[in-house]
């Protein structure tokens, strides 16, 4: 067996300039290029380019001084840049890292600068000086003086468009400043008590999965998008309720946010409740005489006072503050918030405040857009976790939602929000509509709204065959079928917490005052027995608003809820080391179904949008839950025993299109809380003027509510 000679291997001989392995593939080296004028031409000699001259030998420095390989690597590279040049010329400037590396400091510098106030200037002066005191890193200077920089940032901003103005639209103020101009003054305390989903939620869960973001909002705030994005999993699982309890799951614990912040914005520059705050900060108003009310939204209401004892704290609140400012309280209302009655604090078992305490703490309330008979939005997502928004989104953020946040995601999410169920419908089919027409049906409709859920037949473009199984239905047998399709644990909830009917028994309206399924419903309760208490409904109207649907259905497939079968092995729907076997020939009983949104008609009445047929409304909340309580219900002696005057003032939507959020006039569900018109009124109960507030109409509510059935 011969051994191989080992030794260093022989360093091969450098390649002349010429050599083929120095051209660049597909190219013909000198010797094989045939003489056609077609053939590519050979790289440059570098020794004519005096940008890709061999260097000085002097300049090779380090390990690879005077190494053949390195020499030869290095001339291979300058030739290549050489005959990149010839070939595509020297680069435009705009393909260069050192203008667009500036571009982006000056950019970003011009988006975060949208957001800075004079007062943060102010503010930079004192910590600076602060600094150079403390830490003396400088020789004394003169004191800095930033005035005129304040002076010209003022006035960079007011020569920005309106449009540009993310956190601010110019109105800032401006109604309290007319009200204080006018002599109006600070006289009731006010609480304000949030919508649905306005409330900041702050995490206070200790397990080590979740310490990162301790004490930081899993909803609300820019940490919320952080944590959607690179821990979904973990912030889903956060807002997740437990589906048995209605609280916190194991070892998650999430509380709302307190103090005024915690609804005055949803995100920087995102306000909610803040144009409000300012107005009344300027008629003399602080945190000892105005309050925000938040809770966790999530929660249904019974399980909101177990958990938290909200509606007690709001209940000694209110007393204190009374106590101190020696007059009333004014409760101002918004969405979800105005769904509870004053019953929990009359009730001897629960506030224990008597039938007469509403008469001696309140001055008046403000419903300020109150889903009072629930939101059509609130069944499609319990059903199919979809909505207006979602199914109207472009087919890119359709896609992008999907991959991201799927259907099945967002349905298992409402559904484990007790709160949300608390905007089902109300009323049935007598609010609502029945198969034949619907109160708030316009002359000239092809499809009644009273079909809360209905589906295509015949329709060639219909892609998925409805079945003869289900028929349209009403917002009736919408909720039962929505119930069929629901897990029992959801059903039970439904069942322990809310009602939906309506009740035309007076005997039978006081009997439900011991009954805390029926207080957010006012069309099963009575209002309190105050008489001087004064309501006010605020509204908007004229934006389009989701009112029915058109759903399409799929295939069969299984429920996945076997906690619901026959002969259930798990009953913890949480325990997953469990699992029940499925019994023999179990075949798939349910059908999928979702809105259809290739459905789009824009011809007829009503308007259908991607499955949406759309009504009248503020663009979230349909103008009968606006309304019909407000202008027809609460005058009648049946649900308003004590004579309470009630001011119904409907608001025009007239957002500016130049302001992303509408401006002064705009009246959408969530931007009224900005409108110069709404915040006018607030200051006029709160200043003790509130008989200047007229009602107002721009809608045919009066004439919707009259066809309600009232009487059966």
């Amino acid at each position: 067996m011969a051994l191989k000679k080992r030794g260093r291997a022989k360093e091969p001989e450098p390649s002349s300039p010429n050599a083929s392995s120095s051209a660049l593939p597909g190219t013909a080296t000198p010797q094989e290029a045939p003489e056609s004028p077609a053939s590519p031409s050979p790289l440059p000699d570098p020794a004519m380019s005096p940008d890709a001259s061999d260097p000085d030998p002097s300049e090779d420095v380090g390990d690879h001084a005077g190494d053949p390989k390195y020499k030869k690597l290095k001339h291979e590279v300058r030739s290549l840049k050489a005959h990149h040049k010839e070939r595509h010329g020297p680069a435009k400037w705009y393909q260069l890292k050192r203008v667009w590396f500036p571009l982006g400091i000056f950019v970003g510098i011009g988006i975060a600068s949208l957001f800075v106030s004079q007062s943060h200037i102010e503010e930079m002066q004192a910590q600076l000086s602060l600094l150079l005191d403390e830490y003396a890193v400088l020789p004394n200077l003169p004191d800095l003086n930033f005035t005129m920089v304040e002076l010209e940032w003022a006035r960079l901003r007011d020569s920005i468009p309106e449009v540009w103005k993310l956190n601010t639209d110019g109105r800032e103020f401006q109604v309290g400043e007319a009200a204080k101009a006018r002599g109006l003054t600070a006289q009731h305390p006010v609480v304000l008590i949030p919508g649905v989903i306005s409330t900041g939620l702050e995490s206070w869960s200790t397990s080590p999965a979740y310490r990162p973001f301790f004490r930081e909002k899993v909803w609300g705030g820019f940490s919320m998008i952080s944590q959607v994005t690179f821990n979904r999993a973990l912030w889903m699982s956060a807002l997740l309720l437990d589906p048995v309890t209605g609280l916190d799951p194991p070892e998650v614990k999430v509380r709302a946010a307190e103090g005024i912040n915690a609804a005055s914005s949803f995100i920087q520059g995102y306000w909610l409740w803040s144009k409000i705050v300012e107005n009344l900060a300027v008629v003399n108003y602080d945190t000892n005489n105005l309050y925000m009310a938040a809770y966790d939204w999530r929660v249904s209401f019974y399980n909101l006072e177990e958990r938290d004892g909200y509606f007690s704290r709001l209940k000694a609140m209110v007393e204190g503050l009374k106590h101190r400012q020696g007059r009333k309280v004014v409760l101002a209302a918004h969405s979800m918030g105005a769904n509870y009655s004053f019953k929990w604090v009359e009730s001897p078992e629960h506030g224990g405040g008597g039938p007469d305490w509403v008469e001696n703490h309140i001055e008046s309330y403000i419903s300020i857009a109150g889903t009072h008979l629930g939101v059509s939005k609130a069944m499609a997502a319990l059903l199919s976790g979809e909505m207006k928004d979602t199914v109207q989104m472009n087919p890119a953020g359709a896609y992008v939602l999907e991959r991201f946040f799927s259907r099945a995601e967002r349905q298992q999410l409402f559904r484990s929000w007790a709160g949300s169920a608390s905007m089902w419908l109300k009323g049935g089919d007598a609010v609502w509509g029945d198969s034949d027409t619907a109160p708030d049906d316009v002359p000239g409709m092809t499809h009644t709204h009273g079909h809360l859920i209905a589906f295509r037949q015949g329709d060639e473009n219909a892609t998925v065959n409805r079945g003869d199984d289900v028929a349209n239905m009403t917002s009736e047998d919408a909720g039962t079928w929505i119930l069929q399709h629901t897990p029992s644990t959801f059903q039970i909830m439904m069942e322990s917490n809310f009602s939906v009917a309506m009740e035309r028994d007076e005997a039978q309206l006081i009997r439900n005052n011991a009954d805390h399924r029926k207080w957010s419903n006012p069309l099963e309760v009575q209002l309190p027995r105050a008489p001087s208490m004064k309501i006010y409904c605020v509204y908007g109207h004229g934006k389009e608003t989701e009112r029915s649907y058109w759903y399409a259905r799929g295939s069969y497939e299984h429920d996945g809820d076997l906690a619901d079968g026959s002969d259930p092995k798990c009953l913890d729907p949480d325990d997953r080391s469990c699992t029940t076997p499925r019994p023999p020939l179990d075949l798939p009983l349910l059908k999928t179904s979702w809105i259809d949104a290739e459905y789009t008609d824009l011809e007829n009445q009503p308007v259908v949008r991607n499955g949406v047929k759309m009504g009248e409304g503020d663009g979230t909340v349909s103008l009968l839950s606006l309304g019909a309580m407000c202008v027809e219900g609460w005058k009648r002696p049946r649900w308003n025993p004590a004579g309470i005057v009630v001011t119904t003032v409907e608001l025009p939507h007239l957002p500016v299109p130049t302001i992303p959020r509408g401006g002064a006039n705009t009246s959408d569900h969530v931007d009224i809380l900005g409108s110069t018109a709404l915040n006018e009124i607030i200051l006029k109960v709160a200043t003790g003027v509130g008989h200047e507030v007229q009602e107002n109409f721009v809608s045919n509510i009066r004439e919707y509510a009259k066809k309600v059935r009232w009487e059966g």
